[in-house]
């Protein structure tokens, strides 16, 4: 069944130059039945839609993924064969999600995962991508916070230290809620640090280049603007290691790219049972 409660109204598509302040973000995060885009299925898609620091809206839904989930995936998420058999198909609730999304600022906790998911979820269902701007709540919070502050960058460490009201529990809405308060946390220290517009938290990324990414099965590759003429891309491969899909909470890991302080074993010693950064 696909939940949508929302009050507000569609937007227009933000402005690179609009003030944080005043952006409609909504805030996203898919279960599945493994870590490959393309191989592995959408099992739950929950999302929230902020505006002003303020919750404006929510969606979820189960999804059935045409197949069985793995016991392991079923073990961290909860989420069983029996509870999605009555779920409605991909291709009914992802464009119900699109049109929840449409005109605000797509946000994730270790982004490339969920939107790897979801533009390879348009590509199965013969919809096309609407190419919004993403933000990345651990790049976000690796700009402004130290390690004096946070040991790491997981959604449960985030969520901890910021007090959010939802606790990540591995379900889509929950995650996409304390993603939602991480996110409304952070944008007061990113004005602090003078980023105050869309455009500055893109650009800001990395200083004089702005990536874009493009999901291929397997891997990313990201088009750097200004490279010489017949070496037009940078590889780099994601693997999608161990059992698990949103680090930082016993029995699994984090998220591939959520390396760093933000990434791998709930101790900060390596690979283990945690891929996805929480």
């Amino acid at each position: 069944m696909i939940t949508w409660d929302t009050s507000a109204r569609p937007v227009l598509a933000p402005d690179r130059n609009q003030p944080l302040d005043a952006i409609d973000f909504v805030v996203v995060d898919v279960e599945t039945t493994g870590w490959t885009p393309g191989k592995a299925q959408i099992t739950e898609i929950g999302a929230v839609r902020v505006s002003g620091g303020k919750l404006t809206g929510q969606f979820t839904s189960l999804v059935n993924p045409g197949g069985p989930i793995p016991g392991r995936v079923t073990e961290l998420t909860g989420i069983t064969d029996e509870m999605v058999a009555a779920a409605p198909p991909l291709d009914r609730v992802l464009p119900a999600f699109l049109a929840f999304a449409s005109g605000g600022v797509l946000t994730a906790h270790n982004a490339p995962f969920d939107i790897g998911f979801l533009t390879a979820a348009c590509r199965a269902c013969g919809l096309p991508w609407p190419r919004p701007p993403v933000v990345d709540t651990v790049d976000l919070a690796r700009r402004v916070l130290g390690a004096d502050e946070v040991p790491n960058c997981k959604l449960a460490t985030l969520a901890e230290y910021f007090g959010a009201r939802t606790t990540p529990s591995h379900r889509a809405l929950a995650d996409a809620m304390a993603t939602a308060d991480v996110l409304t946390a952070l944008l007061p220290r990113l004005d602090a640090a003078g980023i105050s517009t869309l455009g500055e938290i893109r650009l800001r990324r990395v200083p004089g280049i702005w990536p874009r990414w493009l999901a291929l099965p397997g891997r990313w590759l990201r088009r750097w603007p200004g490279r010489p003429p017949g070496r037009p891309w940078a590889v780099r491969y994601r693997p999608w290691l161990g059992t698990g899909t949103r680090g930082g909470r016993r029995g699994h890991r984090d998220r591939p790219g959520e390396s760093g302080r933000g990434a791998h074993s709930g101790d900060g010693r390596g690979d283990r049972a945690d891929p996805a950064g929480q």
